[in-house]
């Protein structure tokens, strides 16, 4: 009677989590940085011939520079952890290029990079 107790229970919570899959993020799971919520992307240049490599998107980089920086580094390595299982990332521009070298249009930031493989 208890293992089917815990069967049900187990089922129910997996169920739980798996419903949540694909839903926007709520306040309480996004990521602060300098304290602001920045809207942040990572997409693949051409998935075809190259797939490690990607390209970061930071709206409102007027917000908090640093924050923006730190929103894309989150990205990127959220990015590569998901599409290759490793966090090491080998940045073309990045939130450690000097800040005179960044990519800045229209109160976007966008960095480049390659994922490592583990």
């Amino acid at each position: 009677m208890m293992a089917k107790r815990g069967i049900l229970v187990m089922s129910v919570l997996v169920g739980a989590l798996l419903s949540a899959c694909g839903e926007a993020p709520s306040q309480a799971t996004r990521v602060a940085f300098d304290g602001i919520y920045f809207r942040a992307s990572a997409k693949h240049v051409d998935k075809r011939t190259t797939p490690s490599e990607f390209t970061v998107t930071v709206n409102g980089v007027s917000q908090s520079f640093d924050g923006a920086r730190e929103a894309g580094r989150y990205e990127a390595t959220k990015f590569c952890v998901q599409n290759f299982g490793s966090s090491r990332i080998a940045w073309k521009v990045g939130p450690d290029t000097e800040p005179q070298n960044l990519r800045i249009e229209n109160d976007k930031l966008t960095f480049a990079g390659r994922c490592q493989r583990p």
